[in-house]
């Protein structure tokens, strides 16, 4: 009985917190559909009182929406997909290959996790003046292109591989990038999962390094391209909810798609030493 009087009073805490939590969400996706009056309105109402659709048709009389949605598809994408691989081949080493000063190196990337980044924001803003690479995706991609946390990740999953499973590899002759990309890749897809979403999330909602970087407004990202909306005397809220309500659909899709994996990976990759 007491365990049963636990678990709802967990269960109806774990409600509470998930209501608190969508609210919000669930606020901004009705005031998309609402006359900028009534958003603004004191007597405030969850679904609109006159429902209209001329939000999501008028977006873009404030800035080219498409064209920063794309752009950040794109620099999301392309950056995910490369730590995706870097954190693989770097975890796979690590958790492989025995070598001297190996725990240092792992001891370091370790670090970069706990250095908080606006410690490093300003020697990293200094390096992209000093190649020359300001208004340009070089400075978005580059510095990006290793993650502390995902080759801790890919290492600690990576190490619950069979060790028997390369040796046999090798023993049929196989090289070392056949065996990465044919063998390791492959079964470790969940830990992959994981990293990706993880990845995807964190660069798609990135707003300041974008907003220091890149200032040609035809290559800037749809988190900055938001802050558009503000205007100097007024803000068209109904356009800027209808926005951000399209803006959070491809990491919904990316998260319910591939969440039985993200739990498996996280799972698989919590256990592993």
């Amino acid at each position: 009985m007491k365990r049963k009087v636990s678990s709802i009073a967990l269960n109806a805490l774990l409600l509470i917190l998930g209501v608190v939590t969508v609210y919000p969400f669930v606020w901004m996706l009705f005031s998309s559909f609402k006359e900028n009056q009534e958003i603004m309105a004191l007597e405030q109402h969850l679904l609109p009182q006159k429902f209209i659709i001329d939000n999501y048709i008028n977006m873009n009389a404030h800035f080219n929406f498409i064209r920063f949605f794309l752009n950040s598809i794109v620099i999301t994408v392309v950056i995910t997909l490369i730590v995706i691989y870097t954190s693989t081949i770097c975890g796979f080493v690590l958790s492989k290959y025995k070598f001297k000063g190996r725990n240092v190196l792992f001891g370091f990337v370790l670090s970069t996790m706990m250095i908080p980044w606006c410690v490093t924001i300003i020697p990293k803003y200094s390096m992209i003046q000093a190649f020359g690479w300001m208004d340009s995706y070089k400075a978005l991609i580059i510095p990006a292109m290793f993650s502390g946390f995902g080759i801790f990740m890919m290492k600690q999953h990576i190490s619950a591989l069979p060790d028997e499973i390369l040796e046999a590899a090798r023993i049929d002759g196989a090289n070392e990038f056949y065996i990465f990309h044919k063998i390791v890749l492959p079964m470790s897809k969940n830990g992959i999962f994981s990293i990706a979403i993880f990845q995807f999330l964190w660069t798609w909602e990135d707003f300041l390094w974008p907003y220091l970087v890149i200032t040609n407004k035809d290559k800037q990202l749809l988190a900055v391209g938001l802050k558009m909306f503000n205007g100097q005397y007024s803000t068209d809220y109904g356009a800027l909810f209808a926005a951000t309500a399209i803006s959070i659909i491809p990491v919904l899709l990316i998260y319910l798609f591939f969440q039985k994996q993200f739990i498996a990976g996280i799972a698989a990759s919590a256990v592993k030493g």
